[in-house]
């Protein structure tokens, strides 16, 4: 009998996760890791790639187990991945030179700045789509060739690789013997051109960056090697990769223009489907590919927060003012507003619409009787005032009004959170009945490649709702609290922005 599954591998910020799923798309097995962040000065975020690489092994291993599939009887393995974070390691024993430079590190933003004053900014835009941000790979990647002893003159001999943490893990994969990406994570680089689909000459002089270090670009279901035998018990073909919203926007069978998918993990990404016309956003969004099958180009318009679960992840660690982020919507329910409070969590800076990396967390409206329930619910909150700020900035420059917004990740599981955002956004909001969408998006590229789902048409025919969330709250009222989020907003802005 032919091979009927396919292994996902979905590396995030916070976790190394692994998931099974059958060729109906329905997950059979999943183990996770929590994956440590650290801070070694004020606006950085690093990783270690050896705990990337060794969670992700283990992760790999024990959804096998739990499964009870050898790694033989697999149809394939998907990848998706954080994306924009960045790793620098040799050729031929795939050491890292540093840890990996988060997509959430600032180190690079007067990097950005002295471009953007040099009038970089609009060749960036027009070739990538994207903003001069620290929040994408050139500016970690020229930081890393400039600050490593030794990394630039490595580079230039062709002794080191780039990456993005599908290279990286596709690279130690198959034992060193492939250097890729797919066009999804190169989008994000803000050193391709989306329209040329190829790497850019005139950035990479601009940043300084040697093009042999550069890994090559297919498409997001492709060949893209096999797994080293002796790490899973096979070799396993390896047929799928992408950005881990890309894949959640596939995961979300949003196939057709104008449709749009939002994701609620450490970040919050939502991205509207624009088919093969290149968005050129008039009001501080991106343009990205959202993927690339048989060489045809589907592109979207992508919102970005920085911080969406991981302002939960504060409240717990930082103040511990909560046990559980599951339990967020136990606090937002136990009392009726937030009484004022407002919580800005620009704790990487502010992404899309604002891109202001200097911008500081904040909350406001504090009062003597405020309680640690208005300020776990302002939390909850300040995920559905983001998300508006990003729909009305898409339906501006898509020039038409939204309706359905379809949600996953893992604070969708909340009831609360979903209908605060139907509320605040005035969209009917759609939960999947699979929320790993992310897992489960890479899953459905592999299977493409594999034979085991035969089109998108078939993809989306499949896809069912969990639940649906119409908004409720009177329109007054609506404008009201955004209002109130906006005005806290406007605190938090920084001079430079």
């Amino acid at each position: 009998m032919a091979a009927q599954h396919i292994l996902a591998i979905d590396q995030g910020t916070t976790s190394s996760r692994a998931m099974i799923f059958d060729r109906e798309g329905r997950p059979k097995a999943m183990a996770q890791r929590e994956l440590p962040q650290h801070y070694p000065a004020p606006g950085w975020v690093e990783h270690d790639p050896e705990f990337i690489w060794s969670d992700t092994l283990a992760v790999c291993r024990r959804a096998l187990e739990q499964a009870g599939l050898a790694a033989a009887e697999l149809a394939g393995i998907g990848i998706t991945n954080q994306r924009e974070t960045t790793l620098l390691w040799e050729r031929a024993s795939g050491r890292t030179l540093a840890p990996a430079i988060v997509w959430q590190d600032r180190r690079t933003a007067e990097h950005c700045r002295r471009l953007a004053a040099a009038g970089r900014g609009e060749l960036v835009q027009e070739r990538t789509g994207l903003l001069l941000d620290p929040y994408f790979s050139a500016t970690k990647l020229a930081w890393l060739l400039e600050h490593v002893p030794g990394a630039r003159a490595r580079a230039l001999a062709g002794d080191l690789a780039f990456g993005t943490v599908d290279s990286y893990l596709l690279f130690r994969l198959t034992g060193g013997r492939v250097h890729a990406t797919d066009a999804s994570n190169a989008s994000r680089t803000m050193l391709f051109d989306i329209h040329r689909q190829q790497w850019d000459p005139e950035l990479l002089e601009m940043f300084g960056v040697p093009a042999a270090v550069l890994p090559e670009v297919r498409d997001n279901a492709a060949d893209y090697g096999q797994t080293a035998p002796e790490l899973l018990g096979a070799a396993v073909p390896i047929l799928g990769l992408a950005g881990d919203q890309q894949a959640a926007l596939v995961g979300q069978a949003c196939f057709a223009p104008g449709m749009i998918k939002s994701t609620y993990g450490t970040g919050c990404f939502a991205l509207l489907n624009t088919g093969e016309q290149a968005p050129v956003s008039r009001h501080r969004l991106l343009a990205t590919v959202a993927y690339r099958l048989q060489g045809r180009v589907c592109y979207a318009l992508e919102g970005s927060i920085f911080v969406a679960g991981a302002a939960l992840q504060w409240l717990r660690d930082g103040l511990g003012l909560i046990r559980d982020p599951a339990q967020s919507a136990e606090h937002a329910r136990a009392v009726p507003d937030c009484g004022g409070v407002y919580l800005v969590p620009a704790f990487t800076g502010l992404g899309a619409p604002y891109w202001d990396p200097e911008a500081k967390g904040a909350i406001l409206g504090l009062r003597r009787d405020t309680s640690k329930n208005q300020v776990v619910r302002a939390a909850l909150e300040a995920q559905a005032y983001q998300t508006r700020d990003l729909m009305q900035a898409m339906a501006a420059d898509a020039g038409q009004e939204l309706g359905v917004l379809r949600v996953d990740g893992g604070m969708v599981g909340n009831d609360w959170l979903c209908q605060f955002l139907a509320d605040i956004t005035g969209l009917v909001v759609e939960r999947p009945v699979v929320a790993e969408t992310t897992a489960l998006g890479a899953a459905f590229l592999a299977g493409l490649r594999a034979g085991l789902y035969p089109s998108l048409e078939h993809i989306a025919a499949a896809w069912r709702a969990d639940r649906v969330f119409e908004p409720a709250m009177p329109a007054a009222r609506r404008e009201e609290l955004y209002a109130g989020w906006l005005e806290a907003v406007s605190r938090v802005r920084s001079r430079l922005a």
